[in-house]
C-alpha cells in the first residue's frame, strides 16, 4: 500500500493541469461579469434561491458582486501562475463555493465539479514546477509528486463520468425523447440546425453519450486505446461546447487528459526543458493515516451521495429529491404551471398571490417545477408578508410536464408549505406520488382525429 500510494512519480501532468485549470477558472470568473451572468443571477434579483440551509449566503448589495467576481478572477490568475498558489487556490475555492451555494437558478453539475476540483487542488502540490512560487523559493522546486495525487484526480473524474452514464439508463433517454427535446431548441443553428433534428441524430447522441461517459476513463487509462480515447474526447466535448454552449466545462474535460498521458509524452510536447523524474523513491509522510482517512471519507461521500435518491420513495425524475449533486446531467425537459394562494390567518381571506413580481425572469422558469425552490418561495412569501404585519398560510397549485408528457399535479394543494420543514434526506410528503402514466407522451391531435372527436383541438405550440 505504501509503495502504491506514496511512490514518487513525475509531476508534469499535474503542473500542466494547474496552468490550464487556473486559466479556465480565471475565464470563468471574468466571463461571468462580461457575459452578464453576474447581473442576471446576483444583481437583478431581489433575492436568490440558495441551497437550503445556507440562507445566510446572499449576494453583496449594489454592484459589489462585480468586485467579488473580479477578485476571484485575480485569484485564478494566481493559480495559473503558481503565485502564492495554496492561498490563491484556497480563496478561489472558498469564493466559488459561496457563489455555488448562493443561488440555484443557474444550477449546473459542471459548477459542482469545478467546486470539488478547486478544493482538491488546494491540497495538491501543483506549484512545484513552472510556478512563481518555485522560482522565488528554489527549495520548493521538485519534478516529482506522490502517486496518490494523480489517483485522487482520476478517481474523482471516473466517479463523475460513471454516474452520468448510469443516470441516462432510463426510458426517455433510451428512446431518444430527451435528446429530441434538447435538439429542438437548436434548429436555428447555422449549418447543423436541420441535421440536429434528424431522428438518427437523436439516437446517436443518446447512445454515444452513454458509452462515452461509461468508457472514456478506461480508454484513457489503457495505453493502447489512449490516443483513440483522447481523439473521441476532443470531438465529444467540442460538439458539446458548440451545441450546448456550456462554458469552460468541455475544455476542462479535454484537459483531464493530462492525468492519463505519460510524463515523457507531455514533457516532449509542452515542457521540453523540464527535468524528467526517473527515480523510484517511496516517501511515506508522517500524516499518512490522516491523509488516507480523509480521502477515504471524501470518496465514500462522493460515491454514496449520488445514490441517496434510491432511499427516497418515488422517482427522482418526478420529485427531484436527490437530484442535485448526483451527476444527473441534461436528462430531462421540464415545464410547469404555478399558482400561489395565501390565506390570512386573522381573517381567513384567501387570495391569489402575485409572486411573479418578486422574481427575475430566470427564477420564474425554475420555480414552476422544482419542489425545493417552490418550498423556498413559500418561506419567502411568508417572511415578506410578516414584515407587512400579516400572518399568512401559503398554498401552491403546481402542475408539471416531463419530457413532453401531459401535465400532472405535483404538490398537495391542501398543505401550507410555509409551515412545513424541508426534509433533505427523506421524502417530503406534500410532494404527490408520481402518476402511473406521467412518462406517457402527449400525442398531438390530427385533423382526422378532431373530425372523429370534436373535443380534441389542434395544438400548434
Amino acid at each position: 500500500m505504501n509503495k502504491f500510494l506514496f511512490k514518487h512519480i513525475d509531476n508534469t501532468g499535474l503542473v500542466l493541469w494547474r496552468v490550464v485549470f487556473g486559466l479556465l477558472i480565471t475565464i470563468q470568473a471574468f466571463g461571468e461579469i462580461l457575459l452578464g451572468s453576474v447581473k442576471r443571477n446576483f444583481i437583478d434579483p431581489e433575492f436568490t434561491f440558495n441551497f437550503i440551509g445556507f440562507d445566510f449566503l446572499q449576494p453583496l448589495p449594489g454592484n459589489w458582486m462585480y468586485v467579488y467576481f473580479a477578485i476571484m478572477g485575480f485569484f485564478g490568475i494566481g493559480v495559473m501562475l503558481g503565485y502564492k498558489y495554496r492561498w490563491s487556490m484556497f480563496f478561489y475555492a472558498l469564493m466559488w463555493t459561496c457563489v455555488y451555494l448562493m443561488q440555484k437558478s443557474s444550477y449546473n453539475n459542471h459548477y459542482y465539479l469545478m467546486m470539488l476540483l478547486c478544493w482538491l487542488m488546494v491540497f495538491l502540490p501543483a506549484n512545484k514546477w513552472l510556478s512563481l512560487d518555485a522560482k522565488q523559493n528554489p527549495l520548493l522546486k521538485s519534478p516529482s509528486m506522490p502517486r496518490w495525487v494523480i489517483l485522487v484526480l482520476i478517481l474523482q473524474v471516473w466517479i463523475v463520468y460513471t454516474y452520468a452514464s448510469v443516470a441516462k439508463l432510463y426510458p426517455d433517454w433510451l428512446d431518444g425523447t430527451t435528446t429530441k427535446l434538447l435538439m429542438a431548441g437548436k434548429k436555428d443553428y447555422w449549418l447543423v440546425g436541420d441535421i440536429l433534428q434528424q431522428e438518427w441524430v437523436h439516437y446517436t447522441i443518446a447512445y454515444v453519450g452513454i458509452l462515452f461517459d461509461l468508457l472514456i476513463v478506461p480508454l484513457l487509462l489503457w495505453r493502447k486505446t489512449r490516443v483513440i480515447g483522447f481523439a473521441v474526447s476532443v470531438f465529444f466535448h467540442l460538439f458539446n461546447s458548440i451545441v450546448f454552449q456550456i462554458g469552460i466545462f468541455p475544455y476542462m474535460s479535454i484537459a483531464f487528459a493530462f492525468f492519463f498521458f505519460s510524463s515523457e509524452t507531455l514533457q516532449r510536447l509542452f515542457l521540453p526543458n523540464k527535468e524528467l523524474y526517473n527515480a523510484s523513491e517511496v516517501i511515506v509522510p508522517k500524516q499518512k493515516t490522516l491523509l488516507i482517512s480523509c480521502f477515504t471519507i471524501y470518496f465514500i461521500f462522493q460515491i454514496g451521495l449520488p445514490l441517496r435518491h434510491w432511499a427516497i420513495p418515488d422517482d427522482v425524475l418526478w420529485n427531484e429529491e436527490g437530484h442535485r449533486l448526483s451527476w444527473r446531467m441534461m436528462l430531462r425537459s421540464k415545464g410547469g404551471i404555478l399558482n400561489v394562494y395565501t390565506v390570512d390567518k386573522a381573517t381567513g381571506k384567501r387570495v391569489k398571490y402575485d409572486y411573479l413580481s418578486m422574481l427575475s425572469k430566470k427564477q420564474r422558469r425554475n420555480v414552476k417545477s422544482k419542489p425545493d425552490i417552490i418550498w423556498q418561495l413559500a418561506q419567502r412569501i411568508k417572511a415578506v408578508e410578516a414584515k407587512k404585519g400579516n400572518d399568512v398560510e401559503v398554498y401552491m397549485d403546481v402542475k408539471i410536464k416531463i419530457n413532453g408528457s401531459p401535465y400532472h399535479r405535483l404538490i398537495d394543494q391542501e398543505v401550507d408549505l410555509a409551515s412545513v420543514p424541508w426534509k433533505i434526506f427523506t421524502h417530503n410528503p406534500w410532494i404527490l406520488p408520481s402518476p402511473v402514466d406521467y412518462h406517457k407522451k402527449e400525442e398531438r391531435p390530427t385533423r382526422e382525429n378532431i373530425l372523429k372527436n370534436p373535443n380534441l383541438e389542434l395544438n400548434n405550440n
